[in-house]
């Protein structure tokens, strides 16, 4: 990996002043996402990695390996459908292309990018049905078993992996292999009780959840998937930070996760910030929590003894 290993008072600092700028609800939602590419250059892809665009459940998509590229098909190692965050109403392949190479070299796995449509154009349920698409098409196209693909993303992402796995299991009969979630807003009805964090604030998440929603019901579980049927969820990761203004929401949700039966791991890092694994090949603690990420997913995609038979 070409990391660099920044003290983190230092990237505290920087990062504090750049999301404050970008992150800004008074700033139209396409100025954000131009301020937010520009800036992910910043984010190192590591050496060797692979990158093909490709159209996945009619939606515009990055395929992501470590290496060669390994051809059209299903991969043997399986796959991970990355859904990134953004309140969704940002983000991009850009912004998250460095975590989803890290999760393709860690894994193993093939590491699927999706570019679902954003809010405000394109309100709830637009994202959650490009998912199932994507998802439905690495089935029954590509050629990969629901088990062998997991679903992950951070904040708004992984609040929409969570809302996907719920439709695939209750509309398809299909449970993913595991869910990585970072920091997942699976309740966009809850109001933080704090104003800021290092990298979001309370009016910029409430215009996200406004824009999300758009005429649609705050009701639905596919909007709030904490409100959803949780039994039946494949093993599942979550990882957050104390200083989030979602780690009350995260801790929520860990506990009606595990009340339903669904084996959850959950970790609660101090002194990062909102999806720090975002800046993995800048800040080293941030790079260790992806490595766990990667160890939890490939364990589900590819048991021990699948692996040990190669």
């Amino acid at each position: 990996m070409r990391d660099i290993n920044l003290p983190l008072p230092l990237a505290r600092a920087v990062l504090h002043s750049i999301f404050r700028i970008t992150l800004n609800q008074r700033l139209p939602w396409r100025l954000q996402r131009l301020l937010l590419d520009a800036g992910a250059v910043a984010q190192l892809v590591p050496a060797g990695t692979h990158v093909h665009r490709l159209s996945l459940g009619g939606r515009p998509a990055e395929r992501i390996t470590a290496g060669p590229e390994r051809g059209h098909g299903a991969d043997a190692r399986g796959a991970v459908l990355y859904l990134h965050g953004g309140g969704y109403a940002v983000g991009s392949f850009a912004t998250h292309r460095s975590l989803a190479a890290r999760l393709a070299h860690e894994t193993g796995c093939t590491v699927y990018v999706l570019g679902y449509r954003l809010a405000p154009e394109h309100p709830f349920p637009a994202g959650l049905d490009d998912a199932e698409m994507a998802f439905l098409e690495l089935v029954e196209s590509v050629g990969y078993r629901p088990d062998q693909i997991a679903l992950a993303g951070d904040s708004a992402g992984g609040g929409l992996s969570l809302a996907t796995a719920q439709r695939l299991i209750a509309q398809h009969g299909h449970t993913p292999a595991a869910l990585g979630l970072i920091a997942p807003w699976a309740d966009p009805n809850q109001i933080p009780e704090r104003e800021r964090d290092l990298v979001i604030s309370r009016p910029w998440s409430r215009a996200c959840a406004a824009a999300y929603l758009g005429n649609g019901d705050a009701s639905d579980p596919g909007y709030a998937p904490l409100t959803g049927k949780l039994h039946g969820l494949p093993p599942t990761y979550i990882q957050v930070d104390k200083s989030e203004l979602l780690h009350s929401q995260c801790v929520e949700l860990v506990a009606a996760l595990r009340a339903a039966g669904v084996h959850v791991r959950f970790t609660e890092s101090q002194g990062l910030w909102h999806v720090a694994q975002l800046q993995a090949a800048l800040v080293e603690p941030a790079a260790a929590a992806v490595t766990e990420l990667a160890e939890f997913l490939r364990e589900a995609i590819q048991p021990v003894s699948m692996r040990e038979l190669k």
